[in-house]
């Protein structure tokens, strides 16, 4: 018997099939997922989980009863291997599951380094999956070297476990700075001046030439001559959005798989949300890798797949725990021309083009964080002057 089949076991297919069920909808859904455990959440892999605060259970996002309640088939270690798009069928090795309906959640790979360069050694890791996790937590020992490539968030919530732990930790970027593409180089000063004063050594503007070592990895040469010795190194350099599936079925691949304003790609009958898919923005085709977007656009499909005909309207939030630090961050700071620094109740930093708010992020600023975040989903003008000027933030709100 068809029904609706997701392809993926993130927090975007775990949001769709809720939402599906949550709508009345009463036909067969599936969920096909390629790891062997059922859906969870993945921020926590690089921060609590790694440092041991938070357990297993707590990061599945439902369990088994949940499923069997709701007469959703869930499917672990179902590794799908083609879509027919003509016959409507998923192919799984030999076996084929028919669809009515099919969205594809696949998420995002880490970006690796190439072999040429050492990054197949033993000891090289990425953080992004559960069993990547598990496979690093056991390097995680009191008085070993770490080098992390890559100065965005992953890179940097690795770091920061590291050193609460009592690892020697070195973080190379090759940009000038670290969070070059994601923060302003306020937030950035903030973020390098906490991990100085716990002890990480920050390397910025400085390329990586190879790592070394003879099967293992046992140090980073750098571009500018420096050797740094490592017992093992973990490469945060970002992520590529999954599209292998729907390249191969033919759907139209743009920076991930393009879908319209509903979340449909190019075949009526496939839809997608999620780190994998790029959706079209107020300035052209965009696509978030976040635990909001992934909720959000997932419950939207839903409703669209069942023919709510909705439009889907992002609203980015981000967050990034590093030490005893929380950054929050609300909106998108893409294209900014202004920065204004604020420090009430907290550090916070708010980004302005063209002398309209666009982006706040809030370090250990909770209501900094909640009032910008108001101001932005709500299209109210704030401009830099304001928030100069203000000595309470709540102000802002009249």
């Amino acid at each position: 018997m068809s029904g609706i089949v997701i392809i993926g076991g993130g927090q975007a297919a775990a949001a769709l099939a809720a939402k599906l069920r949550g709508l009345g909808h009463q036909g067969p859904v599936t969920i096909l997922g390629a790891e062997p455990v059922p859906p969870y959440q993945r921020p926590p892999l690089s921060k609590g989980y790694l440092l041991g605060t938070m357990p297993l259970e707590r990061l599945t996002l439902r369990g088994d009863d949940w499923y069997a309640a709701n007469e959703i088939t869930l499917r672990t270690g179902a590794g799908v291997t083609a879509i027919d798009r003509a016959a409507k069928e998923v192919v799984l090795g030999e076996e084929r599951i028919s669809y009515d309906q099919l969205a594809l959640c696949t998420g995002a790979t880490p970006r690796t380094l190439p072999a040429a360069i050492g990054g197949a050694l033993a000891g090289v890791h990425t953080v992004r999956t559960l069993a990547d996790v598990d496979a690093v937590a056991e390097e995680f020992v009191a008085g070993r070297r770490l080098v992390v490539v890559g100065g965005g968030y992953i890179g940097l919530e690795a770091a920061a476990v590291a050193a609460k732990l009592g690892l020697t930790v070195t973080l190379v970027e090759a940009a000038p700075r670290i969070l070059g593409r994601v923060a302003s180089a306020e937030t950035a000063a903030a973020i390098r001046a906490l991990h100085q004063a716990h002890g990480v050594e920050i390397i910025e503007g400085v390329g990586l030439a190879r790592l070394t070592g003879e099967g293992c990895v046992s140090g980073v040469d750098l571009a500018d001559g420096r050797a740094i010795a490592a017992d093992f190194v973990i490469v945060g350099i970002g992520v590529a959005p999954e599209t292998g599936l729907a390249e191969a079925a033919g759907l139209v691949i743009e920076n991930g798989i393009a879908v319209d304003a509903e979340g449909r790609t190019s075949d009526p009958l496939i839809w997608s949300a999620g780190d994998c898919a790029s959706f079209p923005g107020p300035e052209g085709r965009m696509r978030l890798e976040s635990v909001g977007n992934a909720i959000d656009m997932g419950e939207i499909v839903a409703e669209n797949m069942l023919g709510a005909a909705k439009t889907y309207v992002p609203k980015p939030w981000f967050w990034s725990d590093q030490f005893d630090a929380k950054l929050q961050i609300a909106g998108l700071c893409t294209g900014y021309d202004q920065v204004v620094t604020k420090e009430i109740d907290g550090k916070s930093f708010w980004y302005f083009r063209n002398g309209q708010l666009i982006a706040v992020d809030a370090l250990n600023a909770p209501r900094a964080y909640m009032i910008g975040k108001r101001l932005i989903e709500g299209g109210k003008v704030v401009r830099p002057e304001a928030v100069e000027a203000a000595t309470d933030l709540k102000a802002l709100m009249a």
